[in-house]
Formats: structure tokens, C-alpha cells, sequence
């Protein structure tokens, strides 16, 4: 066994109904990975089955090469040295930001406490804070205060349950930044559970997406993104746009071209999905698509088009296009397509 947490063939259920079926994963020293998935998919009791909070029906959660759950043992949250940031933060209103850093101390000289949560505040950038009471701070100042009080006692775990999502966006873009900093130079491992994808992808080394209590796939970013396992993975990572077909001669024909279909069977209905930003646009008098809508998003612009093609029904698909300017409404375009963005798989049973 080695250093890290260990979930081993976990499985939870709630009144005979399963939750968690099978969950397997295993997280390195120093390493952050995120649980995500639509709401009711697993993820928030995985969680808490790895801070001891449920004791799993199957299974066994193992910690730094020890077992805290399964094989008869189970051991409770208070007992297992792991650190927790929450939603609500939790921070404790009657004592100032000192005394909330130094009460996982307990035991320690007030000396060494309090040196040991100046420490942490200054860390978190909140050292002018110390005499502070919590409500008389903003919300990223209490997140940053129970990430300093969660790390105070240097826990081997970290877990993060949608920490960010009180936040509003600019303030949770910055506080998050700022978290993912502090972690990555505690070197702690660190299990946080998101039904953000973007926010996922800018915290964690790797993902687990989940659906139905399983992990679907288990994968760094980049290759979740760019070699999804199955529809439900690709489209969950950002819009796509979504045809369908049937398999010949190795691939799909749609209103954008032939895709292969490595390893699909010939004769059966497939979906394309073909990311926005697959999608390239040359004005063109003679174009088989023409713009509906295009709208500035910031960076980027998104363009609605229905594209017509002979012999085929009509199809509407966005692009999401870089800088510079968005095709006029009602201009007519061709389409070009970079393949490596567009994913075959076989359409979903009813």
C-alpha cells in the first residue's frame, strides 16, 4: 500500500437505492482530483465516504496504506487527519479569525498555535485579518480563512465540496486561483467534488466524471477533452453540435461531411458530436450555410447557422469562432471542419 487515498471497489446506497456502485480511484501525494458529474450522479457521497461522515456497504477506503473503512473497521471523520472546505465555509461565528485557524490545534501550546495560524493566514493572504470577526468579512475572505483553518494541522487529505460556488464569478475565478496555489504548495492530496466542468478543468491534475454512481472515465483534462470515452463525456465538457447517422463503409455521412467510425458496426445509427470550435467559416456567395444570429461572448463569438445540403435535412449548428469579426446575419458561408474535434459513437438507447 503507499501514501494517498485509496478507494477501493466502493459501494454506497441510501434505503436499498444505490448511489455509489463500484467507485474505484486512487490519489497521489500532492495530486488534486475532481469528482464531476450532474447533480444525483455519486459524487457528493464518494466524498463523504472518503472523510469517514458515511461508512461505505462495499468496499474499502484506504489512507496513506492504512484501511479507514471496510475489513470491519471504520473509522470516524475526527480520527482520519483530513481537512475540510465546504460551501458554507463553517466558519465558527463567536470566535475571531485567530481563534477559527487555531481550533484544529487543540493539544498544541497557544505559542505554537498561534504561530501556526499566523502562518496559515499569511499564507491565504489574510494576515491583516487576525482580531477579525467572520461576519465582518467578504465571502472569498471566509473561504480563505477555513482553507487556512483546514490546512492549519497539516492534514494528509484535503476534501472540497463545491468550495467555490457561493462565490460570484470574478471573485470565484480569483479565490479558486488562489486555493489551487496554497494546495499545490502544501503538496497535500486533495479530493474536491464540482458540477463545474470549466472550473474542473482549471483545478484538477485529473478528472473522474461521473453518471449513475459509476466513474465513466478517469483522465487528465486534456484527454478527456480531446478523447472522450462516449457522448455523454464529450457533450458535458461544452456545447456540441449533434447529428446523426448510419455507419457505411466506416463511417457517417452528415450535412458536414464523412466521419469514420473506427471500430463502430456497419448498419448502425451513430451521433456525431462536433465541437463549436471545430467549425471554421469563409464567406462565400455559393455557401450551403447562412448566418441566422452572431453574438460577441466575450473573447469569442457564436454564431447560429442552418446549413442546407442537397439530399439532406436541414441542420442547424453553432460555431464558436476566436478574435476579430463575426460574420453578418444573413451572410451566406462555407464550413470547414477540423476532424480531431469531432467524436463518433453509437446514438444512446431509448
Amino acid at each position: 500500500m503507499t501514501d494517498g487515498l485509496v478507494l477501493d471497489s466502493i459501494g454506497h446506497d441510501y434505503d436499498g437505492v444505490p448511489v455509489v456502485k463500484g467507485v474505484s480511484l486512487r490519489i497521489r501525494p500532492g495530486e488534486l482530483v475532481c469528482l464531476l458529474g450532474p447533480s444525483g450522479c455519486g459524487k457528493t457521497t464518494t466524498l463523504r465516504v472518503a472523510a469517514g461522515l458515511e461508512a461505505p456497504r462495499l468496499g474499502r477506503v484506504i489512507l496513506n496504506g492504512k484501511v479507514v473503512s471496510g475489513d470491519g473497521i471504520h473509522l470516524p471523520p475526527e480520527e482520519r487527519h483530513v481537512g475540510f472546505l465546504f460551501q458554507d465555509y463553517a466558519l465558527f461565528p463567536h470566535l475571531d479569525v485567530m481563534a477559527n485557524v487555531a481550533f484544529g490545534l487543540s493539544g498544541k501550546p497557544r505559542a505554537e498555535r498561534e504561530q501556526r495560524a499566523r502562518q496559515m493566514l499569511a499564507q491565504v493572504g489574510m494576515s491583516g485579518y487576525v482580531d477579525a470577526w467572520p461576519h465582518q468579512l467578504s465571502g472569498g475572505q471566509q473561504q480563505r480563512v477555513a482553507l487556512a483553518r483546514a490546512l492549519a494541522p497539516s492534514p494528509s487529505l484535503m476534501l472540497l465540496d463545491e468550495p467555490f460556488s457561493g462565490l460570484d464569478k470574478r471573485l470565484r475565478d480569483q479565490v479558486r486561483d488562489e486555493t489551487l496555489h496554497v494546495l499545490k504548495s502544501t503538496r497535500v492530496s486533495t479530493l474536491m467534488v464540482t458540477h463545474d466542468p470549466e472550473e474542473a478543468m482549471f483545478m484538477a491534475d485529473r478528472i473522474a466524471v461521473m453518471r449513475g454512481g459509476e466513474i465513466v472515465q478517469l483522465a487528465p483534462p486534456d484527454e478527456l477533452y480531446n478523447h472522450p470515452r462516449d457522448a455523454f463525456v464529450a457533450s458535458f465538457f461544452g456545447e456540441v453540435n449533434l447529428m446523426a447517422g448510419v455507419v457505411r463503409g466506416g463511417a457517417v455521412a452528415t450535412p458536414l461531411g464523412r466521419f469514420a467510425a473506427p471500430g463502430l458496426t456497419e448498419g448502425i445509427v451513430a451521433e456525431v458530436l462536433a465541437r463549436p470550435e471545430a467549425l471554421t467559416l469563409t464567406a462565400s456567395a455559393q455557401g450551403h450555410a447562412t448566418v441566422l444570429t452572431a453574438r460577441r461572448l466575450g473573447r469569442s463569438s457564436l454564431v447560429h447557422l442552418r446549413l442546407e445540403m442537397p439530399e439532406m435535412a436541414i441542420c442547424h449548428l453553432h460555431a464558436r469562432l476566436g478574435g476579430g469579426a463575426a460574420p453578418a446575419e444573413g451572410e451566406r458561408v462555407e464550413i470547414a471542419v477540423d476532424s480531431s474535434q469531432v467524436f463518433v459513437f453509437p446514438a444512446a438507447a431509448d
